[in-house]
């Protein structure tokens, strides 16, 4: 009886640190959680009730780009703090999604999101359209009055990326 208490101990310890594994990532943001995201999965995420309460000026991951409308609510965004790679949800008021599109060169598509949210459809690919705006291009998917967008960072044909320093781009607000 004895010999199989270890191997229980490491049975119970595997699947224990496999549910984390899956379960973190997708929890209520917390102070536990939130450390956890950060050094394990690289990644944060925040959430406002409107768009006018998000940062829009700053080398922070969650400023929004210039192209969302101010009117826009429930916002939520989904950084990676090792990159420049971001998933944006937000629900339409009733200004129309009407940004600005590249001032020069054409947008490519890009491959697929390296970010995960549970609050992200798996199925927005047949829609998304190589939107370039601001200065990452971004995907954008529009259903109904919600608008999903997503970038890995790529410049905007024509932009020029303000340079991050190491200690904003691996700790944003």
């Amino acid at each position: 009886m004895n010999r199989r208490r270890p191997l229980v101990v490491a049975a119970a310890t595997v699947g224990a640190l496999a549910t984390a594994a899956f379960a973190l990532p997708n929890l209520p943001s917390n102070p536990v959680t939130d450390a956890v995201n950060d050094r394990v999965f690289k990644e944060r995420q925040k959430r406002f009730a409107t768009a006018a309460e998000a940062p829009s000026r700053g080398g922070t991951a969650f400023a929004l780009p210039s192209w969302i409308p101010k009117d826009a609510t429930d916002v939520r965004i989904r950084a990676r703090t090792s990159g420049e790679a971001r998933l944006i949800r937000f629900t339409l008021g009733k200004t129309p999604l009407d940004g600005p599109q590249c001032a020069a060169g054409n947008p490519k598509r890009l491959g697929g999101t390296e970010l995960a949210a549970k609050w992200w459809p798996r199925d927005t690919r047949a829609e998304e359209l190589p939107e370039c705006r601001d200065v990452h291009q971004y995907q954008v998917a529009v259903r109904g009055k919600h608008v999903y967008a997503w970038t890995d960072g790529t410049p905007s044909p024509g932009s020029r990326i303000p340079a991050r320093t190491t200690a904003s781009a691996a700790a944003p607000r």
